[in-house]
């Protein structure tokens, strides 16, 4: 096998969901940023919005995806609005699992189940 090269380890990710509309509201609320609803081959999704070469994902509703709140565990970037997308969870139709807290030097987190049942975490610097 060869050597890491540079780069993301982590290059996509899906978001599992049971109501696609509902998800893409949630996540558009609390990261505060058009998330786009995107058709191709009879196939929608939620495209999660992103630049350049930065990691990418989307919301799928899938009968073989399952949202879970005890997988992996994807942090999501909100810097400069942490406590805005921490407040805008409930009312979003989630919930929040642990409020903001330290993570050292890491920054902070937000702990929260989204609008389909997964945890997911919210962070910042």
């Amino acid at each position: 096998m060869g050597s890491p090269t540079s780069g993301n380890r982590v290059v996509w990710f899906d978001i599992p969901c049971l109501d696609l509309d509902r998800a893409i509201a949630f996540y558009s609320a609390v990261l505060g940023l058009e998330v786009a609803k995107h058709e191709e081959s009879g196939f929608s999704m939620g495209l999660l919005p992103h630049e350049g070469d930065a990691v990418g994902g989307c919301l799928v509703a899938l009968p073989d995806y399952s949202p879970s709140d005890s997988g992996i565990l994807i942090y999501l970037n909100c810097n400069g609005r942490l406590d805005e997308a921490e407040a805008a969870v409930a009312g979003a139709g989630g919930a929040v699992l642990e409020p903001k807290h330290s993570i050292g030097p890491y920054g902070h987190r937000v702990l929260v189940r989204d609008s389909e049942g997964n945890r997911v975490a919210l962070h910042s610097m």
